[in-house]
């Protein structure tokens, strides 16, 4: 994860950590497979979520795109 930790929006509301309060985050994005798409090996067409871990402790937060497509 080689980017500096910066502060986030979700929403039109500043991220803060629920864990210990810090308000920097590095960004990641994860596939979230299904069993289905698994065992066709299709795993590449399962949907995506977007990450944001906190600098201070680790903690992930998890946040899938709106209905539009676009991140939230």
């Amino acid at each position: 994860m080689g980017e500096e930790p910066r502060s986030v929006e979700v929403a039109g509301h500043r991220l803060v950590c629920p864990i210990c309060g810090a308000d920097r985050f590095t960004q990641g994005r994860s596939l979230l497979n299904t069993r289905g798409l698994t065992f066709l090996r299709l795993d590449w067409a399962n949907r995506e979520a977007d990450n944001y871990i906190c600098a201070s402790c680790g903690h992930i937060l998890w946040f899938l795109p709106s209905p539009e497509g676009q991140a939230i």
